[in-house]
């Protein structure tokens, strides 16, 4: 067994002739959608970058939380140490 057919894992003719059926298939399903690859691309880009902004928006909004709770908590920390500090 040469090193090509180890590598494709079936002689080259085989390989050639299964990826120009699964070709046509996807092919004929994307034309049917009315899909181009760049769609696709742009999909696949789209979906990573809505997840990213998704995830720094959970974080923003974590953060905003924090934010919030500390006008009330810190002020209220310094004046309850100043009160027990002149005792």
């Amino acid at each position: 067994m040469s090193a090509l057919t180890r590598f494709l894992g079936d002689s080259p003719l085989k390989v050639i002739l299964k990826l120009l059926v699964v070709s046509f298939l996807v092919g004929l399903v994307m034309n049917a959608f009315g899909w181009s690859p760049m769609d696709v691309y742009y999909g696949i880009q789209k979906f990573f970058i809505d997840l990213w902004n998704l995830g720094f928006h959970a974080i923003d909004r974590f953060l905003g939380y924090i934010l919030l709770g500390a006008a009330i908590v810190v002020p209220a920390f310094i004046l309850l140490r100043l009160a027990n500090y002149r005792k």
